[in-house]
């Protein structure tokens, strides 16, 4: 009977061993899982983090040169301007000279024209506005009327709204990234809170969730555009 007692004593000894191996190896795991999430998570707000300063970056560039080109346009629509009233001023000098007869005066403001808005006074010409009422009020409501400093104040404004526009979404891209690591900090503070706790159960459990949870940065890391 004696050898029989020592013998499940052994056993004994023999489980809570095997018990205590396993749990060892249990609490391994556990930490070995929290560490590789920790590790994922710090590379991923890492790299969330230099997109969100990058996309900044981008914004307050792609600002800088819409407001330039809106410099620009404004400066080519007062060019043009300036013209349209240098043509329409010579326009009303030759018609006085025109109406007065004096031919040299008016050739003398025909060779006043811009070059480009020739055309639009030869065609306007041609409708004899000074004897037919029902002509043009001038060559600038001519087709042939063109002036290159509007159409490029027209093309500079159509590029500084389409880069602002571009430094609109490149904001909203950088708020995006924020977006992505805030919700890693909360993940990281699920992981910090899950090892304060010695229950296997409970910090197992709070793994999980920040797994899961870190499921929605990843995606979207993998999903937004890069800068």
């Amino acid at each position: 009977m004696p050898e029989a007692g020592g013998s499940n004593i052994e056993v004994a000894r023999h489980l809570i061993a095997h018990k205590g191996s396993l749990h060892f190896v249990e609490h391994e795991m556990l930490e070995i899982a929290e560490a590789a999430l920790l590790a994922l998570v710090a590379i991923v707000t890492a790299w969330s983090g230099y997109q969100a300063a990058l996309w900044t970056g981008q914004q307050a560039v792609l600002y800088g040169r819409s407001g330039k080109l809106r410099v620009e346009a404004e400066g080519a629509a007062t060019a043009a301007n300036e013209e349209r009233l240098y043509n329409a001023s010579t326009v009303v000098e030759w018609l006085k000279a025109e109406t007065q007869g004096q031919k040299k005066l008016s050739d003398l403001f025909e060779r006043r024209f811009l070059p480009e808005f020739r055309p639009a006074f030869e065609a306007w010409k041609t409708t004899d506005p000074l004897n037919h009422p029902d002509a043009p009020a001038g060559p600038q409501l001519m087709s042939e009327y063109r002036s290159s400093k509007e159409e490029q104040a027209v093309s500079l404004s159509d590029q500084a709204s389409e880069v602002f526009e571009q430094g609109t979404q490149a904001r909203q891209h950088s708020d995006e990234y924020v977006r992505v690591t805030v919700t890693l900090a909360t993940v990281l503070l699920l992981l910090a809170i899950s090892q304060r706790f010695k229950t296997r159960g409970v910090r197992l459990g709070l793994l999980v969730v920040a797994a899961l949870l870190l499921c929605f940065p990843l995606y979207r890391i993998l999903t937004l555009p890069r800068a």
